[in-house]
């Protein structure tokens, strides 16, 4: 099974939906340690390995502000980003409808709309502020990983229906993985 070998060979492993874990609200970070950088770089690597372009703190079982991306395309170099504390600071009217997924919901696509373009402000490696403006994936991107630190999924954007649909069916996975001893 694909997922299966999804879920062994993390670095860490991803929790899957529906998991408690994934409604809470992550804790700020106050002071960027040598470990949140070591958990950084293992993020980054499990999000690469999954493959993913996103990947956030609470996704792993660590309930801290931290989320990792990186949009660039696969054939091309890669462009990790490491945001502590990101936080949307300004978002276009204008709006945007990507074909959303997530590492923590494996194998289940749905449009969702969320502003083209935000202004997001975070912390990065070294402790010092940062600010950029995103559009396109990077936008959409963004804002998922940010939902992820606030208990929110890209499900929960969608109709009742769906989104008791796509839990169904991680729940069946989570019991197939369970008898496989995942």
């Amino acid at each position: 099974m694909r997922v299966f070998a999804y879920i062994r060979g993390m670095k860490r492993a991803i929790l899957i939906h529906p998991d408690p874990r994934l409604k809470k609200v992550a804790t700020a970070i106050v002071d960027v340690s040598d470990e949140l950088r070591v958990l950084a770089d293992d993020m980054l690597e499990t999000m690469y390995d999954a493959p993913g372009i996103g990947l956030a703190a609470p996704q792993i079982g660590v309930l801290e502000r931290l989320v990792v991306l990186d949009c660039t395309d696969p054939e091309k170099e890669r462009a990790p980003l490491v945001m502590f504390n990101p936080e949307v600071i300004l978002s276009s009217d204008d709006e945007n409808i990507h074909d959303e997924g997530c590492l923590s919901i494996p194998d289940q696509f749905a449009e969702v709309t969320r502003p083209a373009e935000v202004k997001v402000g975070w912390i990065d490696t070294d402790g010092n502020p940062q600010e950029q403006e995103f559009d396109g994936l990077w936008a959409t991107c963004i804002q998922h990983e940010i939902d992820h630190l606030n208990g929110k999924l890209f499900i929960d954007y969608l109709k009742p229906l769906k989104r008791q649909m796509i839990t169904r069916k991680m729940q069946k996975l989570k019991r197939e993985l369970a008898r496989e001893g995942a």
